[in-house]
Protein backbone atom coordinates (compact mmCIF):
# COMPACT_ATOMS: atom_id res chain seq x y z
CA UNK A 1 0.00 0.00 0.00
CA UNK A 2 1.15 3.58 -0.54
CA UNK A 3 -0.07 7.06 -0.91
CA UNK A 4 0.00 8.52 -4.17
CA UNK A 5 0.37 12.45 -4.09
CA UNK A 6 -0.37 14.47 -7.72
CA UNK A 7 0.98 17.78 -6.78
CA UNK A 8 -1.31 21.01 -8.00
CA UNK A 9 0.77 22.05 -10.90
CA UNK A 10 2.26 20.71 -13.80
CA UNK A 11 5.80 18.40 -13.48
CA UNK A 12 5.71 17.41 -17.13
CA UNK A 13 8.70 19.75 -17.95
CA UNK A 14 12.71 18.71 -16.96
CA UNK A 15 13.04 21.92 -15.25
CA UNK A 16 10.16 21.59 -12.71
CA UNK A 17 11.74 19.01 -10.45
CA UNK A 18 14.50 21.83 -9.22
CA UNK A 19 16.68 21.13 -6.42
CA UNK A 20 14.69 22.84 -4.19
CA UNK A 21 11.56 20.73 -4.70
CA UNK A 22 13.32 17.96 -4.46
CA UNK A 23 14.83 18.22 -1.36
CA UNK A 24 11.54 19.77 0.42
CA UNK A 25 10.16 16.51 -1.21
CA UNK A 26 12.53 14.21 0.34
CA UNK A 27 12.67 16.71 4.00
CA UNK A 28 8.69 15.98 4.55
CA UNK A 29 8.93 12.05 3.10
CA UNK A 30 7.61 12.15 -0.51
CA UNK A 31 9.90 11.39 -3.10
CA UNK A 32 9.13 11.53 -7.23
CA UNK A 33 8.52 8.30 -10.16
CA UNK A 34 7.72 8.44 -13.31
CA UNK A 35 5.17 6.47 -14.37
CA UNK A 36 3.21 6.37 -18.00
CA UNK A 37 4.68 9.63 -19.00
CA UNK A 38 3.60 10.96 -15.86
CA UNK A 39 5.59 12.23 -12.78
CA UNK A 40 4.04 11.57 -8.99
CA UNK A 41 4.98 11.91 -5.59
CA UNK A 42 5.29 9.21 -3.52
CA UNK A 43 4.43 8.58 0.18
CA UNK A 44 4.42 4.97 1.32
CA UNK A 45 3.07 3.55 4.25
CA UNK A 46 4.66 1.08 5.48
CA UNK A 47 8.27 2.24 4.33
CA UNK A 48 11.35 0.45 4.34
CA UNK A 49 14.30 1.14 5.64
CA UNK A 50 17.75 -0.09 6.88
CA UNK A 51 18.82 0.04 10.11
CA UNK A 52 22.27 -0.46 10.17
CA UNK A 53 22.51 -2.45 13.30
CA UNK A 54 20.04 -4.96 11.54
CA UNK A 55 22.46 -5.10 8.57
CA UNK A 56 23.31 -8.49 6.97
CA UNK A 57 25.38 -10.24 4.54
CA UNK A 58 25.52 -13.40 3.08
CA UNK A 59 28.47 -15.77 3.92
CA UNK A 60 29.21 -15.61 -0.30
CA UNK A 61 29.01 -11.56 -0.37
CA UNK A 62 31.30 -11.73 2.67
CA UNK A 63 34.24 -13.50 0.85
CA UNK A 64 33.93 -11.50 -2.10
CA UNK A 65 34.18 -8.44 0.02
CA UNK A 66 37.48 -9.95 0.55
CA UNK A 67 38.97 -8.42 -2.59
CA UNK A 68 37.15 -5.50 -3.07
CA UNK A 69 39.42 -2.49 -3.03
CA UNK A 70 38.09 1.24 -2.32
CA UNK A 71 39.43 4.34 -4.00
CA UNK A 72 39.38 7.25 -1.74
CA UNK A 73 38.70 11.09 -2.28
CA UNK A 74 41.51 12.74 -0.85
CA UNK A 75 41.06 16.00 -2.71
CA UNK A 76 44.33 18.11 -3.23
CA UNK A 77 46.22 15.29 -1.93
CA UNK A 78 45.51 12.71 -4.62
CA UNK A 79 44.41 8.97 -4.65
CA UNK A 80 44.37 6.26 -2.60
CA UNK A 81 43.69 2.87 -3.22
CA UNK A 82 42.67 0.51 -0.49
CA UNK A 83 41.10 -3.23 0.82
CA UNK A 84 37.53 -2.46 1.88
CA UNK A 85 38.62 -5.00 4.59
CA UNK A 86 42.48 -4.47 4.89
CA UNK A 87 43.04 -7.65 7.47
CA UNK A 88 41.36 -10.11 5.41
CA UNK A 89 43.25 -13.06 4.31
CA UNK A 90 43.09 -13.62 1.10
CA UNK A 91 44.42 -16.95 -0.49
CA UNK A 92 42.63 -18.00 -3.85
CA UNK A 93 43.54 -14.70 -6.04
CA UNK A 94 40.08 -13.33 -7.56
CA UNK A 95 39.37 -10.85 -10.09
CA UNK A 96 39.50 -7.63 -8.11
CA UNK A 97 36.79 -4.64 -8.23
CA UNK A 98 37.11 -1.16 -7.57
CA UNK A 99 34.83 1.06 -5.28
CA UNK A 100 34.61 4.65 -5.89
CA UNK A 101 32.35 7.46 -5.12
CA UNK A 102 30.79 10.52 -7.00
CA UNK A 103 32.92 9.40 -10.01
CA UNK A 104 30.56 8.85 -12.73
CA UNK A 105 26.73 10.05 -11.65
CA UNK A 106 25.79 9.88 -14.88
CA UNK A 107 26.94 6.28 -16.05
CA UNK A 108 25.02 4.79 -12.64
CA UNK A 109 21.94 6.29 -13.04
CA UNK A 110 21.77 6.04 -16.66
CA UNK A 111 22.05 2.57 -16.17
CA UNK A 112 19.78 2.27 -13.73
CA UNK A 113 17.30 3.81 -15.78
CA UNK A 114 17.52 0.58 -18.35
CA UNK A 115 13.83 0.88 -19.50
CA UNK A 116 13.93 -3.09 -20.21
CA UNK A 117 14.53 -3.28 -16.18
CA UNK A 118 10.98 -4.50 -14.68
CA UNK A 119 9.42 -1.68 -13.28
CA UNK A 120 11.28 1.33 -14.94
CA UNK A 121 10.17 4.50 -13.21
CA UNK A 122 13.56 6.47 -14.31
CA UNK A 123 12.95 8.61 -17.38
CA UNK A 124 14.76 11.85 -19.03
CA UNK A 125 13.46 14.54 -16.72
CA UNK A 126 14.25 12.40 -13.73
CA UNK A 127 17.59 11.92 -14.86
CA UNK A 128 18.09 15.43 -15.34
CA UNK A 129 16.65 16.35 -12.04
CA UNK A 130 18.82 14.31 -9.97
CA UNK A 131 21.82 15.23 -12.58
CA UNK A 132 21.20 18.83 -11.01
CA UNK A 133 20.63 17.80 -7.65
CA UNK A 134 24.84 15.78 -7.86
CA UNK A 135 25.86 18.70 -9.28
CA UNK A 136 24.25 21.08 -6.54
CA UNK A 137 26.37 18.54 -3.91
CA UNK A 138 23.21 16.34 -2.60
CA UNK A 139 22.26 13.61 -4.88
CA UNK A 140 25.68 11.14 -4.78
CA UNK A 141 26.62 7.73 -6.48
CA UNK A 142 28.59 4.42 -6.25
CA UNK A 143 30.54 2.84 -8.90
CA UNK A 144 31.86 -0.41 -9.00
CA UNK A 145 34.18 -1.15 -11.49
CA UNK A 146 35.88 -4.45 -12.83
CA UNK A 147 39.20 -3.93 -15.45
CA UNK A 148 38.35 -0.04 -16.31
CA UNK A 149 34.44 -0.77 -16.95
CA UNK A 150 31.31 0.27 -14.87
CA UNK A 151 29.61 -3.09 -13.76
CA UNK A 152 27.29 -1.70 -10.61
CA UNK A 153 26.57 1.23 -8.45
CA UNK A 154 23.78 2.73 -6.76
CA UNK A 155 22.79 6.48 -6.30
CA UNK A 156 20.56 8.40 -3.45
CA UNK A 157 20.11 11.61 -1.97
CA UNK A 158 21.89 12.84 1.35
CA UNK A 159 19.60 15.56 3.13
CA UNK A 160 21.56 15.89 6.71
CA UNK A 161 21.17 12.70 8.56
CA UNK A 162 19.02 11.08 5.90
CA UNK A 163 20.47 8.79 2.72
CA UNK A 164 17.30 7.91 0.55
CA UNK A 165 18.30 5.35 -1.58
CA UNK A 166 17.08 5.72 -5.14
CA UNK A 167 18.00 2.64 -7.55
CA UNK A 168 20.89 0.38 -8.27
CA UNK A 169 22.28 -1.85 -10.99
CA UNK A 170 24.33 -4.61 -10.98
CA UNK A 171 26.02 -5.71 -14.62
CA UNK A 172 28.81 -8.32 -12.97
CA UNK A 173 28.12 -11.24 -9.75
CA UNK A 174 27.19 -9.12 -6.05
CA UNK A 175 27.77 -5.58 -7.56
CA UNK A 176 24.97 -4.23 -6.57
CA UNK A 177 25.50 -5.91 -3.24
CA UNK A 178 29.16 -4.57 -2.75
CA UNK A 179 28.00 -1.13 -3.50
CA UNK A 180 25.56 -1.40 -0.84
CA UNK A 181 27.79 -2.27 1.60
CA UNK A 182 30.47 0.28 1.34
CA UNK A 183 27.02 2.30 1.17
CA UNK A 184 26.47 1.03 4.47
CA UNK A 185 29.70 1.79 5.79
CA UNK A 186 30.39 5.17 4.46
CA UNK A 187 27.09 6.43 6.12
CA UNK A 188 27.78 4.99 9.53
CA UNK A 189 31.36 6.39 9.38
CA UNK A 190 30.08 9.77 8.65
CA UNK A 191 27.35 9.91 11.52
CA UNK A 192 24.25 9.43 9.13
CA UNK A 193 21.30 8.20 11.07
CA UNK A 194 18.08 7.05 8.85
CA UNK A 195 18.63 4.88 5.33
CA UNK A 196 15.53 5.30 3.35
CA UNK A 197 15.32 2.57 0.38
CA UNK A 198 11.39 3.00 0.05
CA UNK A 199 9.81 -0.09 -1.06
CA UNK A 200 10.39 -3.20 0.68
CA UNK A 201 11.44 -6.23 -2.01
CA UNK A 202 13.21 -9.53 -1.45
CA UNK A 203 16.32 -8.60 -2.66
CA UNK A 204 16.69 -5.88 0.43
CA UNK A 205 15.15 -8.11 2.51
CA UNK A 206 17.91 -10.21 2.77
CA UNK A 207 20.28 -7.23 3.81
CA UNK A 208 17.36 -6.72 7.10
CA UNK A 209 15.31 -4.12 5.46
CA UNK A 210 12.34 -3.64 7.90
CA UNK A 211 9.02 -1.79 7.23
CA UNK A 212 7.86 0.76 9.43
CA UNK A 213 4.63 2.99 9.91
CA UNK A 214 4.73 6.01 8.05
CA UNK A 215 3.62 8.19 11.99
CA UNK A 216 7.24 6.52 12.63
CA UNK A 217 9.00 6.69 9.19
CA UNK A 218 8.15 10.72 10.02
CA UNK A 219 9.72 10.69 13.10
CA UNK A 220 12.74 9.56 12.31
CA UNK A 221 12.80 11.45 9.18
CA UNK A 222 12.50 14.31 11.67
CA UNK A 223 15.32 13.10 13.81
CA UNK A 224 17.26 13.01 10.96
CA UNK A 225 16.73 16.59 9.85
CA UNK A 226 18.74 17.75 13.00
CA UNK A 227 21.74 16.06 12.13
CA UNK A 228 24.57 18.25 10.39
CA UNK A 229 26.78 15.30 8.10
CA UNK A 230 27.90 15.38 5.14
CA UNK A 231 28.27 12.30 2.39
Amino acid sequence: DYHLITLPFSLVEPMSLTPQLLLSGYAHGIFPMATDGEIYWYDPDPRAILPFNRFRMSRSLRRAMKWVRVRDELGDTGESERYFWPTAVRQTKKDELLITANQDFHGVITACADPTRPGAWIDERIITAYTALHQAGFAHSVEVWQHGRLVGGLYGVALRGLFAGEAMFSHATDASKIALVYLIDRLQKRGFTLLDVQFQTDHLAQFGVTEVPRILYQQRLIEAMHVEVTF
